[in-house]
């Protein structure tokens, strides 16, 4: 059977824009020969709806989008990803479902099974679980239909107990398919290719049969979709492999004998290229998808703003990014010099405010009240404060994206200042620990210098006082992040990271760092999610409390 994999990018509620591309790529794989055309999962409506589904009309709305999608369904069925209303008066109010299109109407409506409900998922706030995949005849062939977690019952995989040894796998084996395809949105971190890779061929074998897999593309908020779509021959074997990170369509003829699999090449990539990728098409999905053309970033001189400076103008173009150094009193020339001379690198506009007698004008405003008071971190931060001032007024002025730099590791501990460095509209790299802001630089610069050479090798320092380093305050990156990747990413204890062999005071000192600065993490702007947990949705950590592990 000849299969089209229609891997696309939706936008979160545009129905009409949505259902324009679905129909155009649905035309465009009949003329292929496809005999069976799969979307990705929530197709309609985009991936993920969240409350937009308690809005009154959105899931009538998204029922008449699909009327008139299946309206324009001939002879080639397609399977599409959608909700629908549960009208049995029990149960969740919906369905996340794959409708089944065929000669104008849709005789068959499959549900999801399993609702995942940890991480960045919610689903079982929305939807009503299905007692057991829908297996379809079609021109002599049974095709099952699964969606996306629902073949995330793998041993390899510890969220399985959730479902109480319910298997949807399982339950197709039983009813002998001669073909399984997957609906699915499956957002992107690093290493998970090869999760989604052993579940689609595990399941190929376990079923005997072909295995179709369909995955979403694109930036929706944080989460971000890499394709990687792919089909697998009943001994397990990828047959084919779609890009990453872009949208893409195939035909695959199922019934062909196997040779060597046709794979895009970035179907398989090293991972910083990954990275990389990723939080280039999440900027890009985030600001084009809110409206946003242009962008601006406060250059700094130090690596952070450069990398987001790299991914920005691969997002949105050297003419529509725009670089401003904001030098004070403090800032060392060269770090004025490794600013300017990043942006000529780039192509991009490059403007310079000082800032030293906004900051003295504003200390002598604050004198009186601050009366003999030492200078302390206070002062510090007022530059950072102004800097953002400025920074909001230019995107304001200019209709443009202020993007954030901070990294995860000074996000973490919360070495950044609340409506200084923190303000703008994205945290680009906010899931981006800082020795992978360096190896992401160094891979930038691989064949040739864009980032300034004394950008990456300088000591890094926020330039907030005379001699000020990073290390003044914080442990070698190094260690830091290893901490922090143990005790926010892995919940590891105090005592845990000390069997680790860490130091019990650094480890304890990063440990209260990270629990205090909660209240700043809450205030910060939408970061892009690269890793199997990251600050933002998927972690719901009170600010007020008190456990110490």
């Amino acid at each position: 059977m000849r299969i089209g994999l229609a891997q696309l990018n939706p936008t979160v509620g545009d129905l009409a824009g949505n259902a324009r591309k679905i129909l155009a790529v649905y035309r465009q794989l009949v003329t292929q020969g496809a005999e069976l055309i799969v979307f990705p999962e929530l197709a309609v409506c985009g991936y993920p709806p969240r409350d937009l589904l308690f809005k009154r009309r959105f899931v009538s709305d998204v029922e008449e989008t699909l009327r008139g999608l299946a309206a324009e369904i001939g002879e080639v069925p397609a399977v599409i990803g959608t909700v629908t209303k549960n009208v049995s008066g029990s149960g969740r109010p919906f369905f996340n479902t794959a409708a089944f299109c065929h000669r104008g109407v849709i005789p068959v409506n499959a549900h999801k099974c399993l609702l995942p409900t940890y991480d960045v998922f919610d689903e079982d706030r929305y939807f009503e679980p299905a007692p057991g995949p829908t297996v379809v005849a079609h021109n002599g062939h049974r095709i099952g239909i699964t969606i996306c977690e629902d073949i995330w019952t793998h041993p390899m995989i510890n969220t399985r107990q959730l479902y109480r040894g319910v298997s949807p796998m399982n339950q197709l084996v039983a009813q002998k398919c001669d073909l399984m395809v997957n609906l699915s949105a499956s957002p992107w971190h690093y290493d998970k290719g090869r999760v989604r890779h052993a579940l689609v061929t595990d399941a190929a074998r376990a079923l005997g049969c072909p295995v179709v897999y369909v995955n979403a593309v694109g930036g929706n908020d944080e989460l971000i979709f890499d394709g990687r779509s792919l089909a697998a021959d009943p001994a397990g074997r990828v047959t084919l492999g779609l890009a990453a990170f872009r949208e893409e369509t195939a035909v695959i003829d199922t019934a062909a004998p196997s040779t060597t699999p046709v794979t895009a090449p970035t179907f398989s990539q090293p991972e910083l290229a990954n990275i990389y990728d990723a939080l280039v098409l999440g900027l890009r999905d985030y600001a084009h998808k809110s409206g946003f053309k242009r962008a601006l970033i406060a250059l700094s001189g130090g690596i952070d703003s450069a990398l987001v400076a790299v991914l920005a103008r691969e997002a949105f173009g050297a003419e529509n990014l725009l670089g401003v150094s904001l030098p004070s009193a403090i800032s060392s020339q060269h770090s004025r010099d490794d600013a300017r001379v990043l942006a000529e690198n780039l192509g991009i506009r490059f403007e310079t405010i000082a800032i030293a007698d906004a900051v003295a004008a504003t200390e002598s405003a604050l004198g009186p009240i601050f009366a003999d008071r030492p200078r302390d971190v206070t002062e510090e931060n007022i530059q950072a404060r102004i800097r953002g001032v400025l920074m909001m007024a230019l995107s304001n002025k200019f209709g443009s994206l202020l993007l954030t730099t901070g990294n995860k590791s000074e996000v973490a501990v919360g070495y950044c200042t609340l409506y200084g460095d923190m303000a703008g509209g994205l945290a680009v790299i906010s899931d981006v620990f800082k020795t992978q802001v360096y190896a992401l630089s160094r891979w930038i610069n691989r064949d040739r210098e864009i980032i300034p050479r004394h950008t990456i090798e300088k000591a890094p320092s926020a330039e907030l006082r005379p001699d000020q380093v990073d290390q003044d305050s914080l442990p070698p990156y190094e260690i830091l992040d290893a901490i922090l990747k143990g005790y926010v990413e892995e919940g590891l204890s105090r005592r845990d990271l000390v069997e680790r062999g860490f130091v019990e005071a650094v480890v304890n000192d990063i440990a209260r760092k990270v629990d205090l600065n909660e209240y700043k993490r809450k205030q910060a702007a939408p970061g892009l999610k690269i890793t199997p947990l990251a600050f933002g949705v998927g972690r719901r950590i009170p600010i007020v409390q008190k456990y110490v592990s």
